[in-house]
């Protein structure tokens, strides 16, 4: 895990008079050691992987905190459910294409966006305070063969 992440949430705890504790050390592990959305069930379920002392409450008090100080981003993926997103920190102008055939999330940067946005931010009097882009398609993959390889792999886990 990237020590700045752990630098950040230390500083950010002692700011609100808050301790460093164990189970949230897990918590940050698991939600910066993987590269993937997860929900907070999944998070739940991936830090109790590391330490079964993990309990939910924690997890969900902790996601609160990392979102609160800017570690974590709350994404909508269109499936009534928050998911949280650990790459902000590396990629901060992605965005997310969701496959509504097999779920896949891909996650792209594309530099005509950004342009996009500011025009028309700008053509409309705003200044953009955030932004966030998703697309849903449908596979390309599965309309030309009838099969799709993520589909499958998504159906044997």
């Amino acid at each position: 895990m990237n020590h700045g992440i752990r630098e950040r949430l230390d500083s950010f705890l002692a700011g609100k008079g808050l301790r460093r504790t164990r189970q949230r050390d897990v918590i940050v592990e698991a939600a910066f050691g993987t590269g993937e959305h997860f929900t907070a069930e999944e998070l739940h379920e991936m830090s109790r992987r590391i330490d079964r002392t993990v309990s939910r409450a924690t997890v969900y008090r902790t996601l609160g905190l990392l979102v609160e100080c800017g570690l974590l981003r709350e994404i909508d993926l269109g499936k009534d459910q928050t998911y949280y997103d650990p790459n902000f920190l590396d990629k901060p102008e992605h965005n997310h294409l969701i496959c509504v055939d097999c779920g896949r999330v891909v996650e792209f940067e594309d530099e005509h966006i950004a342009v996009l946005e500011d025009c028309i931010t700008r053509r409309l009097g705003f200044k953009p305070a955030s932004k966030s882009i998703r697309i849903e398609a449908c596979c390309e993959e599965l309309d030309r063969t009838g099969a799709c390889r993520h589909k499958r792999e998504m159906a044997l886990t």
